[in-house]
């Protein structure tokens, strides 16, 4: 079973490297379910994986779960930005932070039932007033929340979007 783990892990980072969107970083576990993977990191984890050379890069982090429906609302927009902007140098990363228990049984079914598209990972990392801090300082914790960053110029809300909200924060970034 360890193999089976291990060589999936292998395959899933190969397979994100192919499409050249995220770093090689060993995640804590990958979950699987029919033709969707969700890998799992903590949060310097999370942080290798937005590690880049490209100042030109821009990232549009989103943190959000199943159980929170403004999250659920806003994850068109999300969607949407990421086809409209992916050959402009943008990333955009669905960091779910669904409860480990749930992953398999909620979180899986959910971006299969929706068809996300967008990279998304798990957060998993129970030192939550360490890495909430460290997203911004301003962070209660509430969901939805949204980084966006580029180079060194970073801005985090903590709110939810409706498209023409989300894509004027991005164009601020990106023109």
């Amino acid at each position: 079973m360890k193999n089976l783990v291990l060589l999936s892990c292998i395959l899933f980072c190969s397979i994100l490297l192919g499409q050249g969107n995220i770093k090689q970083v060993t995640p804590l576990q990958v979950y699987q379910n029919d033709s969707i993977s969700v890998a799992s990191y903590n949060y310097e984890g999370v942080l290798q994986l937005l590690k880049t050379d490209d100042p030109n890069k821009t990232y549009v982090i989103n943190f959000w779960a199943t159980w929170c429906m403004p999250c659920v609302k806003e994850l068109p927009y999300f969607e949407k930005l990421n086809t409209n902007y992916e050959d402009k140098n943008v990333e955009v990363l669905l960091v779910s932070l669904d409860f480990p228990k749930k992953i398999e049984s909620s979180l899986l079914p959910f971006i299969a039932k929706k068809k996300l598209k967008s990279n998304i990972i798990v957060l998993n990392d129970a030192n939550v007033n360490y890495w909430i801090d460290q997203v911004d300082t301003s962070w209660s914790g509430a969901l939805p929340a949204t980084l966006i960053i580029k180079g060194e110029e970073r801005k985090f809300y903590e709110r939810s979007f409706t498209y023409e909200e989300l894509e004027n924060e991005l164009l601020n970034f990106i023109q």
